[in-house]
């Protein structure tokens, strides 16, 4: 396997959805699905999404995941082996993700935000690269960009209540510590995992 990892850009919008088409969820994993897009809407816009699933859920995800990203409103990694997208990991400006009732972003981590931060909040690999050391490679790519940037942190929210490769959609907290993040609060099922940058 030959893992290069690429920051989402319009030349990579077709294998974006590529990825999310035909290999995120082809075990028929139950968080799927998804096109990792619900993170950068409004309650409103994701409600108004929700109105028009009726008998095509992934087709009306995917539509709005289309429009997105023609207009760069979605952002993070992708993981290629070769020219085949294997991975993704939702990641950008905490400002960029709104407050919504999806909480991406959880509340009580802007209210303790120590400066201009990265959050993670979603990976997604593919079933058959799983245990493969793509999250890793993708969460350092991430760490490398952020001290390039002069973000002043980066983070990521584990939920307690997800565990197993289905439901961890947003990595467990040993994926960051192995990076050296720290626990910077917990509230409720929500873990802010920061790694603040020299």
């Amino acid at each position: 396997m030959n893992i290069t990892i690429k920051p989402l850009c319009a030349g990579l919008n077709e294998a974006f959805l590529d990825f999310f088409d035909n290999r995120a969820f082809s075990d028929n994993n139950p968080m799927g699905p998804c096109y990792c897009n619900a993170a950068v809407m409004t309650s409103e816009e994701i409600d108004k999404m929700v109105s028009e699933f009726g008998d095509d859920c992934k087709g009306t995800l995917r539509r709005y995941a289309a429009a997105q990203l023609a207009e760069e409103k979605i952002f993070g990694y992708l993981a290629f082996d070769g020219d085949t997208p294997i991975g993704w990991c939702n990641a950008g400006d905490m400002k960029r993700y709104p407050v919504s009732h999806h909480q991406a972003v959880p509340d009580f981590a802007r209210d303790i935000s120590c400066g201009s931060t990265i959050s993670i909040v979603c990976f997604a690999i593919a079933p058959d690269c799983r245990k493969r050391g793509i999250a890793s490679a993708l969460l350092e790519r991430i760490i490398a960009d952020a001290k390039l940037q002069d973000y002043k942190a980066v983070e990521g929210y584990v939920n307690t209540e997800y565990t197993g490769e289905y439901w961890d959609h947003s990595g467990p907290a040993r994926l960051y510590e192995k990076f050296g993040f720290k626990e910077a609060a917990r509230k409720e099922n929500r873990i802010i995992m920061r790694k603040e940058l020299k």
